[in-house]
């Protein structure tokens, strides 16, 4: 596998994660409806910047395992890729809708930026999942980790400021699409889940056979 196409399965993945409607959608469409668009795109603001921290911490572990132990690094690839399987049968087996998209209290742009990075840090998935993904594309023959994490946390900021801000300025017609069309989601979810289940096995053949 050449460096870009890994580069392509990570932006797969990674679409197919953020696009399935949870916590940070909600949040970004509930902080637009009540405080606008500019308020909208401050909670994305704030959990793109809780995700680049995230590739941080991930980059770094990724680092130390390879520096330390790097017979280990197989196993935890194995492992993240059973994570992400799992994840994936779960998507497949669930049926995702949203009933509502309740805004509460209007925020400052301010407090919209800091409760979407602490939304983003404090949630413990997340965590699991960078620990997950990052040892599937981190590789040491294509380079410095550190080069490869910069690359991949630009990715993770783009494409969730693409998303997440598409829906604070569309919030009327995200928070429509997300509320009235429970078939459209749930085919949302699940198409990305068999997604997961794919990239799943990919990455550990390639893993193991580039180990081999």
């Amino acid at each position: 596998m050449t460096y870009a196409e890994n580069l392509w399965l990570f932006f797969t993945l990674l679409f197919g994660i953020i696009i399935v409607p949870g916590m940070d959608m909600v949040f970004v469409l509930a902080n637009a409806m009540t405080g606008g668009r500019a308020s909208g795109l401050s909670a994305t603001a704030g959990i793109v910047a809780g995700g680049v921290l995230h590739t941080l911490y991930a980059a770094l572990g990724v680092s130390v395992v390879l520096h330390l132990v790097p017979q280990l690094f197989n196993l935890l690839l194995a492992a993240g890729a059973a994570y992400i399987a799992w994840i994936g049968f779960s998507l497949l087996r669930s049926s995702i809708t949203i009933s509502g998209v309740e805004g509460g209290a209007r925020l400052s742009r301010w407090a919209s930026f800091r409760q979407g990075a602490l939304t983003s840090l404090m949630n413990p998935k997340a965590y699991l999942f960078m620990l997950a993904v990052y040892p599937q594309f981190l590789k040491p023959q294509f380079g410095p980790v550190w080069s490869q994490a910069a690359v991949m946390a630009v990715m993770i900021a783009l494409t969730q400021l693409a998303v997440y801000g598409g829906l604070a300025l569309a919030a009327g017609r995200g928070r429509d699409f997300l509320v009235g069309s429970p078939g459209a989601t749930v085919t949302i979810g699940r198409l990305a889940g068999l997604l997961l289940v794919v990239i799943a096995i990919s990455t550990v053949w390639h893993g193991w056979s580039g180990a081999a």
